[in-house]
């Protein structure tokens, strides 16, 4: 008997009538997780993109200014259902960018562990209905699925993302899009778009399961990841909006940060990289297809926001809504990766279907991107983007609002670990369950509640490692280590009161404080299993190897015999150039 199996075995013996005494006064919860969504990405954060829904639930709930998710999706995923830290999950970092040497290790088998809980287990030993729409990406097989952690019904995508309009693979890694319905392999509708598919299956859900129970729905959405894909009328409402460039948005977004109070008054912005391009300095045409990628990223967060909206009135007019918690944020910052400079990527692309012209730009057969310096720019105040522990790829949107949840600004720390064990608090859910992995973050419902300002002390750490890239807090302080290609692997450390945008490294000037920041790491990284990356590793790369094994075991000798016919093509090619220039 499982570990799992057993945990359901002893809640029906001990809690044979949780439904019938909390169906009457148990919230809802509705947890909607956005995909490489910036800080300053909502409208009610500053954002270019209208969305009224999503603003609306901040109004009347709770806003917080300085939480921290992980730099990758799926630890991030990980930590937000279990309240455990990734490395105690089984799901320190992601598949695409896992080292052979870790593969496999405790922590490390890229899907949840037997030993941990997600809240879907929680709530429904506590009588609640769980269901599940949208992205999982923690793990790969129909046994993986959220049927197996928790929830009632799901119908979950396995991998990082998918196409937005079709059922099929985003990019070479996959061979398809693995969309599984309660574990089972299963197709998409005619119609589909991913976000509104996303909530039509989620009110599928709740009109099909016992509508006297309390429920929770799980909604990680596919917006904003790439391909970055929407209908054209919402895409339309931006036309233009971009027009001035991303070095424009990056000052216009560190200015607002500082008139809502994300940042001090005077904090420094963090410079573009040197290799970045200047808006300035790109042909008109460049411009315009920059310009129109990047609204169609607003279409997008506006059509999903559309759809939150749609799954409001549906909570309203069945009475369910105010008595629903909602919680908002998303799982880190924003993507870099381009479409428009890789070979072997056009070459994938044109073979599955895909375009990156301006022409359909966002619609079907469109491979959507805003490349590294929009990212970089939607990132500010922070600096750099997904894959990174700095403050633009971890600093992140949260909003809580419902029943018992006041409006309030919250500009105290708080971290995606913290998410669960505050819903299971004001659920009031039974957690002490023998056998299983103990929850590592904290409640946050005193702070919600005005008992406390904070609930992490001066004193107190908070850490973050996704494959080498680490984050550690302490007070106003923080050290942080990033990877090649964009890091040399060194620690820095920040002043985050004076320095948000991590412009001045301190390392040099306050080495003592660094090296006992250093020995906090080193009771955090024992403390939860994390393993030392191998020499020289380099995430671009690993991605890249990654995906040719992956290709490799796919099409087995077809991929052996393109490998010959190319090499065999250089070398005539080499000889035929070594016979001009010999006539020469």
């Amino acid at each position: 008997m499982s570990l799992k199996t057993y945990f359901a075995f002893v809640v029906a013996l001990l809690f044979p009538f949780v439904t019938v005494a909390q169906e009457n006064d148990q919230p809802n919860i509705v947890m909607i997780l956005v995909d490489d969504s910036a800080l300053m990405d909502f409208g009610v954060y500053g954002g270019e993109a209208e969305t009224p829904n999503i603003d609306a639930l901040a109004a009347r709930g709770a806003m917080f200014t300085q939480y921290r998710t992980s730099p990758l999706c799926s630890p991030t995923r990980a930590m937000l259902l279990t309240g455990v830290d990734n490395h105690r999950t089984g799901i320190a970092t992601i598949p695409e960018v896992i080292p052979p040497e870790q593969k496999g290790k405790r922590g490390y088998s890229m899907s949840l562990e037997p030993t941990v809980l997600t809240i879907g287990d929680h709530l429904r030993a506590n009588g609640y209905r769980t269901l599940m729409t949208g992205k999982w990406h923690m793990g790969e097989t129909g046994n993986d699925m959220p049927h197996n952690h928790g929830f009632d019904r799901s119908f979950a995508l396995a991998a990082s993302g998918a196409d937005n309009w079709e059922d099929k693979s985003y990019m070479p890694y996959y061979a398809e899009a693995p969309w599984y319905e309660d574990g089972v392999s299963a197709d998409l509708p005619e119609d589909f778009y991913s976000s509104k598919f996303i909530i039509d299956k989620m009110m599928n859900y709740l009109e099909e399961t016992d509508q006297t129970k309390p429920f929770l729905a799980y909604l990680p959405f596919q917006a904003i990841h790439i391909p970055v894909q929407a209908p054209p009328e919402f895409t339309a409402k931006y036309k233009g909006r971009f027009d001035r460039g991303w070095n424009e948005l990056q000052r216009a977004r560190h200015e607002r940060a500082q008139d809502l109070g994300f940042i001090r008054k005077g904090a420094p912005l963090a410079p573009m990289p040197e290799d970045a391009r200047a808006w300035d300095d790109l042909d008109d045409e460049t411009r315009e297809i920059y310009a129109a990628r990047m609204a169609v990223n607003a279409g997008m967060l506006t059509a999903m926001d559309h759809h939150i909206g749609r799954f409001v009135n549906y909570l309203k007019e069945n009475g369910e809504y105010e008595n629903t918690i909602f919680v908002v944020t998303s799982d880190n910052g924003p993507e870099p990766n381009r479409g428009d400079h890789d070979r072997r990527l056009a070459i994938w692309m044109k073979l599955s279907g895909y375009n990156i012209d301006l022409d359909g730009i966002g619609e079907k057969g469109s491979w959507g991107f805003i490349g590294t310096e929009w990212a970089l720019a939607a990132s500010s105040p922070g600096t750099l983007y997904k894959f990174y522990a700095t403050e633009g790829g971890i600093r992140a949107p949260l909003i809580m609002a419902g029943p018992g949840i006041a409006p309030m600004r919250v500009d105290s720390p708080a971290m995606v670990t913290d998410v669960t064990p505050t819903l299971l608090d004001m659920t009031r859910a039974s957690t002490d369950f023998v056998g299983f992995q103990s929850m590592t973050g904290r409640s946050l419902l005193p702070v919600l509640t005005g008992e406390a300002e904070t609930v992490y002390g001066p004193d107190d750490v908070r850490a973050i490692e996704v494959s080498g890239n680490t984050a550690l807090y302490k007070g106003d302080y923080k050290i942080l280590r990033s990877v090649p290609p964009i890091g040399d692997g060194k620690w820095q450390l920040y002043n985050l009161s004076d320095d948000p945008g991590e412009t001045r490294d301190l390392s040099q000037a306050e080495p003592e404080r660094l090296q006992k920041l250093l020995q906090e790491y080193s009771r955090y990284k024992v403390s939860m299993g994390v393993l030392d990356m191998p020499f020289g590793y380099n995430s671009s790369a690993q991605i890249a190897a990654n995906t040719v094994k992956r290709v490799r075991a796919r099409y087995g000798r077809l991929f052996l015999l393109i490998g010959l016919v190319f090499s065999l093509g250089l070398w005539i090619l080499i000889r035929r150039l070594r016979r001009r220039q010999r006539v020469k």
